[in-house]
């Protein structure tokens, strides 16, 4: 799936909700585009021959143009980190560690100009951190404990659905990172739409699916 399919789909995202009252000349789908557009142009195949993609952008602009965006900052970066997670599924690339988005100033640019730059950051070996988004929207904080998933009501997330075993899946912390275990269901765990064997290491913005059940997992 190629840059163009993505636009339609990111301009609904920021446009209506961002546009209104801002002072800039620059357009937020012109930001989402650059983005996607810096994930293809430094693109890389690791030792396991998986493509690898910049998961820290920054964006310079200049004082005026930043200081427009700054009511929506917080809203912007999160729909162009959910937009980059989503490319990066559909191109089947792959992030070293969670997506962030930054913007900074330069006054060496003109306003209605901007730059940026990106660089692949590993996930840090500290402290685990992570979230599993719900299709609500709400979160499900990660870190020591294990999240069991299953159709059992005192699983973590319970699942009432006849496609899901009793206990399903778990969620476990694993290092600096998560995985996600198959506990032998019926019809297996699913991750990006690919069912696993046993354990599966999770990246930021990964889509693990049991039974009718998707969720979203986000590091941090």
């Amino acid at each position: 799936m190629g840059l163009q399919s993505f636009e339609h789909g990111l301009e609904r995202m920021v446009e209506g909700v961002f546009s209104r009252g801002s002072r800039s000349s620059i357009r937020p789908i012109e930001l989402g585009r650059r983005l996607l557009r810096e994930m293809d142009d430094h693109r890389s195949v690791d030792v396991k021959g998986r493509r690898i993609v910049p998961n820290e952008f920054m964006f310079l602009l200049n004082e005026r143009d930043h200081a427009s965006f700054a009511d929506i900052d917080e809203a912007l970066n999160a729909e162009l980190c959910e937009t980059a997670r989503e490319y990066a599924r559909a191109e089947g690339y792959h992030f070293l560690g969670a997506v962030r988005v930054v913007m900074d100033v330069d006054d060496t640019l003109r306003p209605g100009r901007f730059a940026i730059s990106s660089r692949m950051k590993e996930a840090g070996g500290g402290a685990r951190a992570g979230a599993l988004v719900l299709p609500s929207g709400d979160r499900i904080a990660l870190g020591q404990q294990v999240v069991s998933i299953g159709r059992l009501p005192e699983c973590t997330i319970p699942v009432p659905d006849a496609n899901v075993s009793r206990r399903h899946c778990e969620i476990r912390p694993q290092g600096s990172a998560f995985v996600v275990a198959d506990l032998g269901s019926t019809n297996g765990t699913k991750v990006n739409g690919v069912r696993i064997q046993g354990e599966h290491a999770l990246a930021d913005g990964d889509v693990v699916s049991v039974g009718s059940l998707s969720l979203r997992f986000e590091a941090s």
